[in-house]
């Protein structure tokens, strides 16, 4: 593999370059990677893209207090790693000790196979047609399908102050079906999508694809069938699975190390205070065995952990990399996450979800005289600062007495994240994890993230909608 990496640098000229002009610093790294990226798209019956792309590069970081000094190229040689650290004397040397070296990891949270690789170009092209032909075939309603294959592959190496070296291969791929269905002029979609950082064998299989085709079409006939939500404050019932999104924007970011350093979060300078519920309990998880957000060592090489942040609502601390650890006098988690060589790190969430509480999903739903149950979401947003979020659903059901009534349509929650923890009044027995699909936005970057939760009951939030 380190032709991959060292096509014109010798990996022992590397280790010296990392030495010669970190060891000055608090902390830094020479971070080389190598990604390979394959897409395909077959939307209306005929492949509409395919496109490859493979890139090399260097990020050379120092940390100096709060300062950080930071280069990048493309270019992975001696001279251009020496022109790059010309950038580091912008920022004064440490002060104090350098920080300690991560500890090593023989851990593994997944296999090295490229996923690019072992399935040819014509198989996966096969596969997009047959998960087309197979969901127009489902139901004479459909009109429009359009299926996604996506995988990459990133080889990385990550060069310490002191000349150590922490490898990590991360293989990536993800499956997504979506279709209109059509009904007396009236058009609506629905989708799925799966993967994880596996090969690509999997998603090859028929039960995983016409698996994938079934809930994208069931979820597009409820839609068919809905009425407009209603709007209030109402009790909500958020499904298992996927609705962890709404925990990972709304809580999970203001749960990260830089914004509680800096003050700027509403969970900062509160740990050992209640801030959700009795029985809420919120982990972050990145060693989980081939998930979407699992990383055997985070990009800073610290190994991922099992990081417990608000325990029985008590909140226990908060998600690091190793600079903003240090500064607030606490180990790293193993949260240092960046989207490639062209960017430092950043403390990050990797896979984030509520675990397990001990109530009946059928019990918590009997509890609500009138409501709304949140079965998938779509996009939201959320402010850090106070913790306000929006998010619309793309499947919602009306609750009356108990019971699903009808699905509606136009449903958003719009609520503030801390008082929305404070508010949980059942946790189901049923967690399950999203089928491997999220992307996490954070200062310009994305990087793949894991959500999850069981079944929970949010005795009320505020629900726009249009009836």
């Amino acid at each position: 593999m380190d032709n991959l990496l060292y096509v014109n640098l010798d990996p022992a000229e590397a280790a010296r370059l990392a030495v010669t002009h970190l060891s000055a610093f608090d902390d830094g790294e020479l971070y080389l990677q190598y990604a390979a990226s394959e897409s395909l798209v077959f939307d209306d019956g005929r492949l509409k893209l395919a496109s490859f792309d493979s890139g090399r590069g260097f990020g050379l970081r120092a940390v100096s207090g709060e300062t950080t000094g930071f280069a990048h190229s493309s270019d992975v040689s001696a001279g251009a790693i020496a022109r790059a650290a010309e950038t580091l004397k912008l920022v004064a040397p440490g002060a104090g000790a350098a920080g300690e070296a991560p500890r090593g990891t023989n851990a593994r949270a997944y296999g090295a196979d490229n996923p690019l690789e072992g399935r040819s170009f014509a198989d996966k092209v096969a596969l997009l047609e047959a998960i087309d032909a197979a969901a127009r075939a489902r139901d004479p309603k459909v009109v429009q399908v359009s299926a996604s294959l996506a995988s990459s592959w990133s080889l990385i190496d990550i060069v310490r102050a002191d000349g150590r070296v922490v490898r990590d291969v991360r293989p990536l791929v993800r499956l997504n079906v979506s279709l209109v269905v059509e009904r007396d002029g009236r058009r609506e979609s629905g989708s799925w999508g799966l993967g994880g950082r596996t090969g690509p064998d999997e998603l090859f299989l028929p039960a995983t694809w016409n698996d994938a085709i079934d809930r994208a079409l069931a979820q597009a006939l409820v839609n068919l069938e809905a009425r407009p939500a209603p709007a209030g404050e109402l009790p909500v019932v958020l499904g298992p699975g996927w609705p962890g999104i709404l925990l990972h924007e709304a809580v999970g970011h203001g749960l990260e190390g830089d914004f509680n350093r800096k003050g700027t979060s509403v969970f900062s300078g509160r740990v050992g205070e209640r801030v959700a519920s009795p029985g809420v309990t919120v982990i972050d998880d990145g060693t989980l065995v081939e998930r979407r957000g699992s990383l055997s060592v985070d990009d800073e090489g610290t190994p991922t952990e099992r990081t417990i942040l608000i325990e029985d609502g008590i909140l226990k601390g908060y998600m690091q990399d190793r600079l903003n650890a240090r500064l607030m006098g606490v180990a790293p988690t193993g949260n240092g996450r960046r989207e490639s060589y062209a960017h430092p790190p950043m403390p990050r969430m990797t896979n984030t979800f509520m675990a397990a509480g001990k109530d009946d999903p059928a019990e918590i739903l009997s509890r609500v005289e009138r409501g709304i149950f949140a079965k998938s979401f779509g996009g939201g947003q959320v402010d850090i600062v106070s913790g306000k979020f929006v998010f619309s659903c793309t499947e919602a059901w009306l609750v009356e007495k108990g019971r699903l009534v009808h699905p509606v349509k136009g449903a958003t929650l719009i609520g503030n994240g801390p008082q929305v923890m404070q508010r949980i009044a059942a946790i189901g027995d049923d967690f399950a994890l999203d089928p491997g699909i999220g992307t996490c936005g954070k200062g310009g970057q994305s990087v793949p993230a894991g959500v999850g939760q069981p079944t929970v009951l949010v005795e009320r939030l505020t629900v726009g909608g249009t009836a």
